[in-house]
């Protein structure tokens, strides 16, 4: 029982990333406002984490620096505030299965930043750069193809809409190929901006390594930035009513469930079996989503989705091999000067180590 845990863990934490993709998208469709909903679900995630944090970091929180906190201004805004909101506004315009398959270029895109800021290292000769430039160039494809290309569609085996909205189906054919497109750069954007987040807060880290009390503070300060911009985008004070309904349900769950409970299942994950074991199941939650989306919410999964998922998910691991490839020469044994064969230790080169679906 104790090898098949992780293993039970990555299910538990992909099926909540599935749900927050579906939950999300029901509770936008039925008519919540996208940046109202942004601020309730960081509100929620503030409330369940704040306790948390003095609970267990208040006698050893480190001392916190003007410039510490200018920084973690700058990420929550960025990273989160801004990233959670275009999310948003694309998954309005798109669906839930768009969400969970874009969701696999996370990790690309996060080494792709990596590379750019001259934080990973990657070597175009050798067989594991060239395996992780064809990742991205897959990604890329995938991103295309989602965006311009849907061709025949699979025809839904449950039409009725179990939330009582308007059928996904419906709202498919009735969006334009504009609007459509623009969802997914969108998304793409929301993407970039996440992975770029998920980089620079290890410099971040460096200088405040409380790791609860950043995530907290994060929040915190992400909830008061939500809260601005909802207001300067939504000032019908009808829309920011929260009913027992499908609306209130998504934001308690993306902030309690989301940022809550998959923080912890994920760092019990990676110190159990690795980032890698974590990355790689992040597929299992478009699958998850794909059947939910179309048994519960009646979408349409177009040929389009299908072969974008599958350059996506082709994307995610070449980059995965070529990094795992990559660590595994590091580690080979070398000759000494004798000639002897031995390990001897790598120079250390810097490396951006990643929490790859945290949060989103």
């Amino acid at each position: 029982m104790e090898k098949r845990r992780p293993f039970i863990v990555i299910v538990i934490i992909q099926t909540i990333y599935a749900g927050m993709f579906l939950l999300s998208k029901v509770a936008l469709d039925g008519g919540m406002n996208s940046f109202v909903f942004v601020f309730y679900r960081q509100a929620f995630a503030t409330i369940f984490l704040v306790p948390c944090a003095f609970m267990f970091e208040r006698d050893k929180a480190p001392p916190l620096s003007f410039i510490a906190f200018s920084k973690i201004f700058m990420l929550s805004l960025f990273g989160i505030t801004i990233s959670l909101n275009v999310y948003g506004i694309a998954l309005v315009y798109t669906s839930a299965t768009l969400a969970a398959g874009t969701a696999n270029t996370l990790p690309v895109i996060t080494f792709l930043m990596a590379v750019l800021l001259r934080m990973e290292p990657l070597k175009l000769r050798s067989v594991s750069g060239a395996t992780k430039i064809l990742g991205v160039i897959l990604c890329l494809a995938g991103a295309a193809t989602l965006a311009f290309y849907k061709g025949p569609h699979l025809e839904p085996l449950i039409h009725y809409h179990h939330f009582g909205h308007r059928s996904s189906t419906v709202q498919a054919v009735a969006h334009p190929s504009n609007t459509w497109i623009k969802g997914c750069f969108l998304m793409l954007t929301s993407n970039i901006l996440w992975g770029l987040w998920l980089v620079l807060q290890g410099r971040v880290l460096q200088i405040y390594p409380s790791k609860l009390l950043f995530t907290t503070l994060q929040c915190f300060l992400s909830t008061i930035q939500s809260f601005i911009v909802a207001i300067v985008f939504e000032r019908n004070t009808s829309l920011w009513k929260l009913h027992l309904d499908a609306g209130l349900l998504a934001v308690a769950y993306c902030g309690i469930m989301v940022t809550g409970v998959t923080f912890y299942l994920q760092a019990w994950c990676i110190e159990k079996k690795g980032p890698v074991f974590l990355a790689m199941s992040t597929p299992l939650s478009l699958i998850i989503t794909i059947l939910c989306s179309v048994l519960f919410l009646g979408e349409i999964i177009s040929m389009g989705s299908v072969l974008g998922g599958i350059f996506l998910v082709g994307g995610l691991y070449c980059v995965l091999w070529g990094k795992c490839t990559e660590q595994m020469d590091e580690k080979l044994p070398v000759k000494d000067e004798k000639g002897n064969g031995k390990l001897v230790e790598p120079p250390i080169k810097l490396s951006v180590k990643v929490n790859l679906n945290a949060g989103q």
